[in-house]
């Protein structure tokens, strides 16, 4: 049973709700005693979370989108101290891919009630910086540079699509250099997909179902072209037709080395980031995760 959360609110995201009366309509009843700690710039939630843990709460929670809960999972890493999840963002591919409730009240209900459990979960190390979802290279990076603050906040989901009609316009086509866990492999393509989640961001539509947030290993997923093949194939998918896997190359390891030539952009947990080379490794059992029973 918990009894002292710390909550940290992202005010920016992409959602726009009365957060503090719903924690409060939940922990009230359930004497929890809860504070708030408000975020104003990068950095700020890993730096509260590792406050909490040094307060020794019993939980921390983290209401934004992706890049608010991965930092927050940043300042718990190695803690034991459990993570609760309270969507709060734009796309929330996390949440998702862990099975917790999409509205608010329900999520934050999950961590009071007697339908939860922990899940360990592993997180990716790119460089100084963890990421709990996934690294993309190529066309994605470009398409969330399209997909900007005010896009989102006009479109909601539906910016990521928009974004992406538009980098497809000049497709980033590239030569892979994938050096995975000592093995050599050279692949062209538009995209390059490092990832520790299956899950899309859409109820439902999973990249493949041999991704799993727990076995300890990262999957490399490379986009060849927009031939007609390629794009088939992810809509299939995403639509819950078909799994891609015979149609865009798929691999495991716990450590990856990319090269691109010509040189592609970079993003993590949808932080633009700079561009390739990268070199991304998994931290097995990193973070655990309040999720339903």
């Amino acid at each position: 049973m918990l009894k002292h959360i710390h909550i940290i609110v992202n005010p920016a995201s992409g959602n726009d709700e009365p957060v503090l009366s719903v924690f409060n309509k939940v922990f009230q009843p359930a004497q929890v005693d809860w504070d708030v700690f408000i975020t104003k710039k990068s950095g700020d939630a890993c730096e509260y979370a590792q406050r909490a843990v040094a307060a020794g709460v019993d939980a921390v929670g983290v209401y934004g989108g992706d890049g608010t809960v991965t930092e927050a999972a940043s300042g718990l890493l190695g803690s034991g101290v459990p993570l609760a999840i309270f969507p709060g963002g734009t796309a929330n591919v996390t949440s998702i891919e862990l099975g917790i409730p999409g509205k608010l009240e329900e999520a934050v209900a999950l961590v009071v009630g007697v339908a939860c459990d922990y899940r360990w979960v592993d997180m990716g190390r790119l460089g100084d910086r963890l990421f709990l979802g996934h690294v993309g290279i190529g066309l994605e990076a470009n398409m969330h540079e399209n997909a900007d603050r005010p896009t989102k906040d006009r479109l909601g989901f539906l910016a990521y699509p928009v974004a992406a009609l538009q980098a497809l316009r000049e497709p980033p086509m590239s030569h892979y250099t994938l050096t995975l866990d000592g093995q050599t492999v050279e692949i062209d393509g538009l995209n390059c997909m490092v990832t520790n989640l299956g899950s899309l961001g859409v109820l439902g539509a999973t990249l493949s179902n041999n991704i799993s947030v727990s076995d300890g290993l990262l999957d490399v997923i490379v986009v060849r072209s927009v031939d007609v093949t390629s794009l088939a194939a992810l809509a299939a998918k995403v639509t819950g037709l078909a799994d891609p896997q015979d149609q865009l190359p798929h691999w495991q390891a716990r450590e990856v080395c990319i090269v691109a030539d010509p040189p592609q952009g970079i993003t993590a947990d949808g932080e633009v980031l700079g561009q390739t080379p990268v070199e991304v490794k998994v931290l097995p059992r990193a973070v655990r995760v309040i999720v339903p029973a």
